[in-house]
């Protein structure tokens, strides 16, 4: 049995159920992660850069689609990509909302959206980042009112589409040659998606500026001024928001990945700590009260990947409903909120300093906990599940 890559922070081995050429295919990240990444994260993380150098090292690993799990003529396993996340965001919630920006949200707008015909097309060029793109649905003034709210327009002339209208926390559009834009058409008010150039005239891109979380990833607030998109770069099989929808929740569990991922890298680095840490004579870790908390953080963290494996499991065999993805992403953030406070609390006045690492997961778990869904409105879609009731505008 080779050695397990989450020892410390999976007491009931549910790495287990991946295969051993999974394995190594995420053994061969934690190397990269390790070597090339760790290294610069604090640095980048208090300049509120994304280290670029990163990219090509991670691009090559070809994780969406490595040769070594799909030489059979197979795709992935969803706990295969599910593991990929977690794997990133314990080392760097920044990293992992870079790299799911375009393995999840881009890739499934295309996957989802698109005709057989695009996804043909462009499927491969998206897994090996030959076209790089990002998901842009938030606006400036709409946010968990999206689906109703939705004021960028699309209107039609002949085989040409133009866009007006502006997105907003737009992560890592300045690094990407596409945006997945959703916008309202003029003519039947439904909302479609299309691809557009980030250097298309009429696109222009502000990097938002002094922000207390996922301070490396380059959200962007986008403006579209009488953009000209051709309908051959419309989503096809976009044609209204139950499509967007249907994304949503193909995407959304990758999110409750990132809060267990952070938390196993914040308790990682508290263990750590704390075993290190003398007072009074004694490392702090054999402190009955720190026990306590590093115990609860390792519970959390336990009950997120039964929760998560579980639901991964199910998508891998077909079923994808709004109110699974919902509830573990909001039972999970909820999680990883209380596991990064209690993490920074173990590690005492150092837990403010980027030097213990703490501190990054910390503060990058706020955002986490907001975006793809705030708690209150995927608790709302689960309450809709169970009640049969929608509390939306109540």
């Amino acid at each position: 049995m080779t050695e397990r890559l989450y020892a410390a922070c999976d007491p009931y081995d549910h790495e287990s159920l991946l295969t051993d050429a999974e394995r190594d295919v995420l053994w061969g990240l934690r190397r990269v992660l390790d070597e090339q990444a760790h290294p610069l994260l604090a640095e980048y993380w208090d300049r509120a850069e994304f280290p670029t150098q990163l990219m090509a090292p991670l691009h090559e690993l070809d994780l969406m689609a490595p040769h070594s799990l799909t030489a059979s003529g197979v795709e992935p396993r969803g706990l295969y990509h599910a593991f990929r996340v977690f794997e990133l965001a314990r080392t760097d919630a920044s990293l992992a909302t870079y790299y799911t920006g375009q393995a999840g949200l881009f890739r499934t707008a295309v996957r989802e959206g698109g005709s057989p015909e695009q996804v043909a097309r462009w499927d491969r060029e998206i897994t090996s980042w030959r076209m790089r793109g990002v998901f842009a649905l938030t606006e400036p003034d709409h946010g968990s009112d999206v689906a109703g709210g939705l004021t960028t327009t699309a209107t039609r002339t002949g085989d040409t589409w133009v866009l007006n209208g502006a997105k907003r926390w737009i992560g890592t559009a300045t690094f990407s040659e596409y945006l997945a834009v959703f916008a309202r058409d003029t003519a039947d008010q439904q909302v479609k998606g299309f691809l557009v150039r980030t250097d298309a005239p009429g696109v222009h891109l502000d990097v938002i500026a002094n922000k207390a979380a996922l301070r490396m990833v380059q959200n962007a607030h986008i403006t579209l001024t009488d953009v000209t998109v051709a309908e051959e770069f419309r989503l096809q099989r976009c044609t209204s928001f139950k499509d967007v929808a249907r994304m949503l929740r193909r995407m959304r569990s990758d999110v409750a990945w990132i809060a267990a991922g952070v938390q196993a890298g914040a308790y990682e680095a508290a263990l750590r700590y704390t075993t290190e840490r003398t007072q009074f004579g004694w490392p702090i870790a054999g402190f009955q009260l720190v026990q306590e908390k590093l115990a609860r953080i390792l519970g959390n963290i336990t009950g997120c990947l039964g929760l998560l494996t579980r639901l991964s499991v199910q998508q891998d065999a077909g079923v994808y409903r709004d109110e699974d993805s919902a509830l573990a992403k909001s039972w999970c953030a909820a999680r990883m909120r209380e596991s990064v406070a209690l993490a920074r609390e173990v590690c005492g006045g150092n837990g403010i300093t980027l030097d213990t690492d703490v501190a990054r997961f910390f503060a990058d778990a706020e955002a986490v906990y907001s975006y793809e869904g705030t708690h209150e409105i995927n608790s709302l879609i689960v309450g809709r599940a169970i009640t049969g009731l929608s509390a939306f505008t109540h």
